[in-house]
């Protein structure tokens, strides 16, 4: 208990530090929830959504789970969609990526995890459809960073086709949807090429993604 009163600590002086810059934030933020931006990333403890984009709490809602994937059948990451879209009215979705996910290499080297395993067939999927340009890679490290692209691509290009994100296009609700990946070695995100406001334009910005890679 005596590791987590530090926790407890902090969040007390965090606290403080906000209430001397704004003293009315907490008051505000209480009140309501109207984030422009919706995060889907890795679980990683690297990567903090508002701390590497420097957003305050409230301007952005966050999913994560182990290699920032949105399968077909995943109620919970499907709710979080459709919650940030149907009610909350984010104007962009960015699936977010980081070099050296430990989930993605346990696919690449075929480690086990255990319960995992199941989850990271999903990334599995995505190595074997492109298997000839990962075999392309130079090493084993452009490999493993080559797959964490190439799964963020592929995540969003299904996203994109769900009929969440379909439905706001269809009534003319203005949504983006992005692909990004992080460098945990200078802490700076890398814009893949993703910006998807409309479904015809989902086919052109996914080959031409795959395109900046080669």
């Amino acid at each position: 208990m005596r590791e987590l009163s530090r926790l407890f600590a902090s969040n007390r002086a965090w606290a403080d530090r906000i209430r001397a810059e704004d003293p009315g934030f907490f008051e505000k933020l209480s009140r309501q929830q109207a984030p422009p931006y919706f995060w889907i990333g890795c679980s990683d403890s690297r990567v903090p959504a508002n701390q590497i984009t420097g957003l305050l709490p409230g301007e952005m809602f966050v999913h994560r789970n182990v290699a920032n994937v949105i399968p077909p059948g995943d109620l919970n990451s499907l709710s979080a969609l459709h919650f940030a879209v149907e009610i909350l009215r984010v104007r962009h979705v960015i699936v977010c990526g980081h070099y050296g996910c430990a989930g993605v290499r346990a696919v690449l080297h075929g480690h086990p995890v255990g319960l995992a395993h199941a989850w990271l067939q999903n990334v599995e999927i995505v190595r074997s459809k492109h298997r000839a340009e990962l075999a392309r890679c130079a090493d084993d490290a452009r490999r493993c960073d080559r797959l964490c692209e190439l799964n963020v691509i592929e995540q969003v290009s299904g996203l994109c086709t769900t009929s969440t994100v379909q439905e706001a296009w269809e009534r003319g609700q203005p949504l983006a949807v992005h692909g990004w990946i992080y460098s945990l070695e200078d802490g700076l995100l890398r814009d893949l090429g993703l910006c998807i406001s409309r479904f015809e334009e989902l086919a052109p910005a996914y080959q031409a993604a795959l395109a900046a890679l080669r």
